[in-house]
C-alpha cells in the first residue's frame, strides 16, 4: 500500500471505525442480555474514542428477540456529543418507532442475493429496496441521515458466488435514494482478497470510495486481509464488532464481524489514525465477553498485556 505521509494528519491517514457490536454482534448471540447490560456496553464504548456506535435494531422481536428492548436501550444510553448512535430500521414502522425513541441516524439494509433477501426480509432484493423508499423520504423530511448496508457482496449461503454486477445494482440504488454511506458486507465471511478486488473494481465505478465502508465477517479468517484490500481502493470506513461478537441469524455458520480490537491494532500498526484508545477498547471487550460467558474472538484481546 502506498499511503502518502506528511507532518500533519490527512484524510488519507484517518479511518473511521463503525462499532456494530451492540447490534450486529448481540443479535446473534444465544444469550439474551438485559437492557441494562447493553446500555452499559454502549456507554463504555462511548469512552473509547469511537465516533460511531450502532446501538440497536428496530425490527420485530418475533424475528430477532435479542433486539426486543430497542427503545429502552436507545433511550437509556448516555449519548456523547460528537458520537453517532445509528439504529437499524428495515421499514417505515421501524423508522417511526426509532424516531419515537430518539434516534438521530438510521440504517437500512439490502442484499445482492435474492435468495438471502427472501430469507431475511421475505422480499427479493428489488422489493426490499422499494420498501426503503418511504424510510428515505421520511428521514429526509426529519433531517435524519441514513446509512445503507448491502449484504452478501461476494457470496451467499443459498446462491453461492455473487457477481459484482448484482452488488453494483443494489449499491447504486441505495446511493441514488440518498444513503450518505454504503457499507459492503461479506455476510458469511467467504470473501478473499481476490473476490473483494473483483467486486470493488466494479462498485467503485458506481459510488466514490469516500462514500463506501466495508463490513467483513471472519468465518474463513480473511476479514483483515479483505479490509486491507479496501484500503487500497481508498475506503476509509471500517465496521467492526468488539471482540468479534455475533454472526448473522439468517446465515448459519457465519462467524462474527472482524473484531474491532484486531482492526484497530492493525490500522495503528500501519500508521493510520482511528482516534480509538485500544487499551480501553480491550477492557470493554473483556467486559461484554464476561457478561456473555464466552471467550473473546479477538486475537489482540486474548494476547494483550498493555501497550508495547
Amino acid at each position: 500500500m502506498n499511503l502518502q505521509r506528511s507532518a500533519t494528519t490527512t484524510a488519507c491517514d484517518q479511518v473511521r471505525i463503525v462499532e456494530v457490536g451492540p447490534r450486529d454482534g448481540l443479535q446473534n448471540e444465544p444469550k439474551l442480555l438485559p437492557a441494562a447490560t447493553k446500555i452499559e456496553l454502549i456507554n463504555r464504548l462511548s469512552k473509547t474514542g469511537l465516533q460511531t456506535i450502532e446501538a440497536t435494531s428496530f425490527v420485530s422481536p418475533k424475528w430477532v428477540p435479542q433486539m426486543g428492548d430497542n427503545a429502552e436501550v436507545l433511550r437509556g444510553i448516555s449519548k456523547v456529543r460528537g458520537i453517532s448512535y445509528p439504529v437499524l430500521t428495515p421499514n417505515i414502522k421501524g423508522f417511526e418507532s426509532a424516531m419515537s425513541a430518539g434516534a438521530e441516524e438510521v440504517a437500512v439494509f439490502g442484499a445482492a442475493s435474492d435468495a438471502f433477501s427472501l430469507k431475511n426480509v421475505n422480499a427479493t432484493a428489488a422489493q426490499a429496496i422499494e420498501r426503503f423508499k418511504p424510510v428515505l423520504k421520511a428521514a429526509k423530511e426529519n433531517g435524519v441521515r441514513v446509512r445503507g448496508y448491502v449484504s452478501t457482496i461476494v457470496g451467499c449461503p443459498y446462491e453461492g458466488a455473487i457477481t459484482p454486477s448484482a452488488v453494483v445494482k443494489v449499491v447504486d440504488a441505495l446511493y441514488q435514494m440518498g444513503c450518505y454511506e454504503i457499507s459492503l458486507g461479506d455476510t458469511i465471511g467467504v470473501g478473499t482478497p481476490g473476490s473483494m478486488r473483483r467486486m470493488l473494481d466494479e462498485v467503485t465505478k458506481a459510488v466514490p470510495a469516500k462514500d463506501l465502508a466495508v463490513h467483513c465477517h471472519d468465518t474463513y479468517g480473511q476479514a483483515l486481509s479483505n479490509i486491507l484490500v479496501s484500503l487500497d481502493y481508498g475506503i476509509r470506513v471500517v465496521d467492526g464488532s468488539v471482540s468479534g461478537l455475533g454472526g448473522c441469524p439468517y446465515a448459519r455458520g457465519a462467524s462474527g464481524n472482524a473484531a474491532t480490537e484486531d482492526v484497530v491494532y492493525m490500522l495503528h500498526g500501519m500508521g493510520l489514525q482511528t482516534g480509538v484508545d485500544l487499551d480501553k477498547l480491550i477492557q470493554v471487550g473483556r467486559y461484554i465477553c464476561t457478561e456473555l460467558g464466552r471467550p473473546s474472538e479477538s486475537k489482540v484481546n486474548r494476547a494483550w498485556k498493555g501497550p508495547l
